[in-house]
Formats: C-alpha cells, sequence, structure tokens
C-alpha cells in the first residue's frame, strides 16, 4: 500500500522547507574543518551571556512542563511593546506564528497572498490547510504592494503575507507606504507583517508598527528571538495582534509550544538591550564588508536591510559548490525563482574575509 495517497492531495504536493546546510552534514560529507556557516542568517555573536545564565537556571526544573500560557515572557512583551497580555502569542519560533494564522484563519478554498521571493514558509503555509496561495510579481525584488492588495481584493483572499525586510531579498518598505496599504486594505483582509530582521533596520528606517495595532484590528505583528537576540536554537518567537485575533491563533497553538529553557532566555535576553545594540554594530560593519567585497569582485548585489546579502553569480550552483569544498557554507535560492543568485549571511568579520578570498580565488579559476 503505498500510504503517502491516505495524506489530502494538497499534503503531497508540498514541496518540504530546505534549511541551511548544517557544519556538521559538510563535516561528514566533505571531511573538511574549520568550516563556516553563512547560511541561516545566525547572529555570529552567539547570544546574550544573561540568557545564556538564565537557560542553565532554567535547566534545574527540567522535568516539570514549561508554563503552558508563558506569562512571565508575555509580561516582558506586554510591559515593552505596552499592549496587553491577550494581544500576545507565543510561538515555537517566529516559523510557528506564520503557520498557526494560517491554521487559525484558513480552510479549504480560501486564498492567501504574498510576494514573489517571500520567505518560503508563506506558501508552505497556506497550503498546509488546504488554502491557495496567490504569488505576486515582485518590483525589483521587493513587495508590490499596490498589486498585492488589488490581488486580495479582488481574489476574496483572507489573508496577505508581508516580510519587511524581506528574506532573502533583504529589501524594505517604509512604514509610510506600509501605513498607507494597511489604510487602503478592507477591514475584512488580515496582514501577517513579519518583522523577524526588524532589529537590523538603520535608525532612520525604523517605524512604530506596534502603535498601529490599535488602528487596524486586522494587523497582526511577528517577530523572533532566532535573528539578532541569538536563540535560533531555542526557538522561540511571538506575534502581537487584536485581542480577538490573537485569540483564534492561540486555539490552535500548542499548550507547551515554547519550551521552559526558551522561555527563560527569551526573557533575559529581552532586557540585553546592549548585546541587541552590538549586533546590530557588526551587521552593519559586516553589512559594508561584504557589500564592498562584493563590488570589487565585479558581482551586483540586492542592497539588503536584513542580515544578509543576495548576490547575482554565473553558474550559481557551481559556485556554491565549490565555495563547500572551500570550507564557506552560504545558502542557494534557485527555490525562490532566483537561479543566478546565492545568499550570504553576515557573519564576524573573519568569516566575511574568508568567504570573500575564497569567492576571489575561486572566480579566478
Amino acid at each position: 500500500m503505498n500510504y503517502s495517497e491516505l495524506a489530502p492531495a494538497y499534503i503531497r504536493a508540498i514541496a518540504p522547507y530546505q534549511p541551511g546546510k548544517p557544519i556538521s552534514e559538510l563535516e561528514r560529507e566533505l571531511g573538511l574543518t574549520g568550516i563556516i556557516k553563512l547560511a541561516s542568517n545566525e547572529n555570529p555573536l552567539g547570544c546574550s551571556p544573561h540568557a545564556v545564565t538564565a537557560m542553565h537556571e532554567a535547566i534545574k526544573t527540567i522535568a516539570l512542563y514549561p508554563d503552558g500560557n508563558g506569562f512571565e515572557l508575555k509580561d516582558a512583551l506586554a510591559k515593552r511593546y505596552r499592549v496587553a497580555h491577550n494581544q500576545v502569542v507565543l510561538g515555537n519560533g517566529s516559523n510557528d506564528m506564520l503557520e498557526l494564522t494560517a491554521r487559525a484563519f484558513l480552510s479549504p478554498g480560501d486564498k492567501a497572498v504574498y510576494s514573489d521571493h517571500a520567505f518560503a514558509v508563506y506558501p508552505l503555509a497556506t497550503q498546509a490547510v488546504g488554502a491557495t496561495g496567490v504569488s505576486v510579481p515582485a518590483i525589483n525584488f521587493g513587495h508590490d504592494l499596490e498589486a498585492m492588495r488589488n490581488a486580495a481584493v479582488e481574489q476574496g483572499a483572507k489573508l496577505i503575507f508581508i516580510a519587511n525586510p524581506n528574506n532573502p531579498t533583504g529589501t524594505y518598505l517604509s512604514g509610510d507606504a506600509l501605513h498607507k496599504f494597511l489604510r487602503a486594505l478592507p477591514a475584512n483582509i488580515l496582514v501577517l507583517l513579519d518583522e523577524a530582521y526588524n532589529e537590523y533596520l538603520p535608525v532612520e528606517c525604523r517605524y512604530d508598527s506596534v502603535s498601529w495595532l490599535r488602528e487596524f484590528p486586522n494587523l497582526i505583528i511577528s517577530r523572533t528571538f532566532s535573528k539578532a537576540y541569538g536563540l535560533a536554537g531555542a526557538r522561540v518567537g511571538y506575534a502581537l495582534a487584536n485581542a480577538q485575533v490573537a485569540d483564534m491563533v492561540n486555539r490552535v497553538r500548542q499548550p507547551f509550544n515554547v519550551n521552559s529553557v526558551a522561555q527563560a532566555a527569551a526573557v533575559a535576553a529581552l532586557q540585553d538591550e546592549d548585546f541587541v545594540r552590538q549586533t546590530f554594530e557588526l551587521n552593519q560593519r559586516g553589512m559594508k564588508q561584504i557589500t564592498q567585497g562584493l563590488s570589487k569582485l565585479g558581482l551586483e548585489y540586492i542592497p539588503s536591510f536584513g542580515n544578509f546579502v543576495s548576490f547575482k553569480i554565473k553558474d550559481a550552483a557551481r559556485i556554491y559548490r565549490r565555495l563547500l569544498e572551500s570550507g564557506v557554507i552560504v545558502r542557494p535560492i534557485a527555490s525562490y525563482d532566483m537561479p543566478e543568485y546565492l545568499r550570504v549571511s553576515i557573519g564576524l568579520e573573519t568569516e566575511n574575509q574568508k568567504f570573500l578570498s575564497a569567492l576571489q580565488q575561486i572566480l579566478g579559476e
């Protein structure tokens, strides 16, 4: 018997998400040492020392179930963003928030809108509940908000996914543009604003999306502790939303979806503003180092507002493989309909230089 046939057709049609290659996998494949991973937009500084201390303390009670309501973390987030507890939803990373939102509000026959070259989980989350995804052509690899609004209205979509900055292109939408978009959108269409890379925005580009929750009850803001806070392995994210919307999302959330160690780490990390500032400053320097290096090599890149940059290169699949053989892991993004591009995360200065030196050597072969 072919047991895959027991699953719905829309599940069988899903192409699973492909994460960045782990260092351990490349070590097994090629027997290399000294490998650097610049593939998954992780924080090269690690995480806050306060978060490490909190995790060690939390391990002492690991035999007990975590607080299923996540009171302390919700309280810290509510105080930080001046929202009520019932406006906060906790997730196993911000990916969880995307999937929970789709589960709560989409069903077979419904539609969700997202942009070409946007985060791969948007179509996956949509398809996993039997809904139909509508991908809208991008402008210069970024979101075309007017076209997305028109598509949502014309096709009767229930949900729009927007990433700002966008992964994997790094493109950015101004606060004014987003606010104008929300004002023009019918209130019965939900908008999930994915701000996983929010902390990397230059100061002059930042905007207060949380304050918009009072004006737009159809807005959901998702964020993560995986990037600037350096807790990717702990898997903890959150969403801020209208209380009625948050209630619906919480109804499909697993009761212990964020473990106790992750909750403790996130509470501590949220308070360590110095660490986030150091992360931001390192990223600014590293972005300049990488983009200047790419320019010197004569390579085009998409200006990025995240902690990564996507660059255009001939025979990208072969270059990716040669970089692996040089002990450098980057990310191929052909699955985003960008077969001529590779994405590189910003690392430490020495890691950035190793990547640039390896790339220069490969191009010279």
